[in-house]
């Protein structure tokens, strides 16, 4: 495989693993920024246990995720049912004070970087395994009474509140399960890379993921699975001096979607045409 296919690759499964961990907490309507430290922190962590302590890769994803687990669970006691903005304030904060923690940490690499990540074999197509096994898990939910006391939130917190739903146990669910969802996303970019900088993690990706949530469409898991892979690929087809503007790329088309297409490429209504022209279709050749 070549190095762009392999890179590419790489990126589009990490992206969406990133993705869903935004989608879930805003089906409570909550931009929740705090998974891009859970993906710095069990990215680091990751790369510092493998290359220092020779841990298993197992054993390292499981406490990847844990880690992610933990950083989204303490602050979302406080913050399970908070405003949006409150949420992003929050996530904002944490990613600058990991952020400075790493840059001012001569262990894990500095400003300089973090190099030497073991490699793992067949990673690829573990990698996307594990995004097929997320994507089932986030499916269940979106179909189980939790999905749909997410909707219910998500258009009025006091109606929700009024038909029994603890809003706030809630938000707590969807921002533990996004941190578990970025500490994976974390983990696997360690050695998906084999290299580290702390500058990856910043406004920049935060931009690129809400572009490509957006784009594709917040309302469902889907459209991610579609928006991805095609921004990705932008940087593959587009000339070099153009593709090196892609952040302003990505900030222009979230800024249209917004405008021009709020539900993005793939919205529930979408789906649930298709699911019926396509039970339409089994039905008449049963017939």
């Amino acid at each position: 495989m070549s190095p762009v296919l392999y890179y590419f690759l790489s990126f589009t499964g990490i992206n969406i693993l990133m993705c869903w961990s935004l989608y879930l907490p805003y089906r409570v309507g909550q931009l929740h920024y705090l998974t891009v430290a859970c993906m710095l922190a069990s990215a680091y962590f990751s790369g510092f246990a493998a290359r220092e302590w020779s841990w298993p890769f197992a054993l390292i994803v499981v406490v990847g995720i844990l880690i992610g687990i933990l950083i989204c669970l303490i602050p979302s006691f406080a913050i399970g049912d908070a405003p949006c903005f409150t949420v992003v304030i929050i996530g904002l904060t944490i990613i600058f004070i990991l952020k400075t923690a790493v840059e001012n940490s001569p262990a894990l690499g500095g400003t300089i970087g973090f190099f030497g990540i073991p490699q793992v074999n067949h990673l690829l197509p573990l990698t996307y395994l594990l995004v097929v096994y997320a994507g089932a898990v986030i499916y269940r939910i979106d179909h189980s009474r939790l999905g749909r006391a997410a909707s219910v939130v998500f258009v009025d917190k006091n109606t929700a509140a009024a038909l029994g739903i603890d809003v706030k146990r809630l938000g707590m669910f969807f921002q533990v399960a996004a941190g578990a969802l970025a500490g994976l996303a974390g983990t696997l970019y360690a050695f998906l890379i084999g290299g580290l900088f702390p500058e990856f993690f910043n406004l920049g990706v935060i931009g690129t993921l809400m572009c490509m949530l957006f784009a594709g469409g917040h309302t469902t898991m889907w459209g991610v699975i579609v928006s991805v892979p095609i921004l990705e690929g932008m940087q593959l087809l587009l000339p070099s001096a153009i593709a090196s503007w892609r952040q302003v790329i990505y900030a222009l088309t979230l800024i249209v979607i917004v405008l021009v297409l709020p539900g993005g490429l793939v919205t529930k209504r979408m789906l649930l045409r298709l699911k019926g022209k396509v039970s339409g279709g089994i039905s008449k050749c049963n017939n």
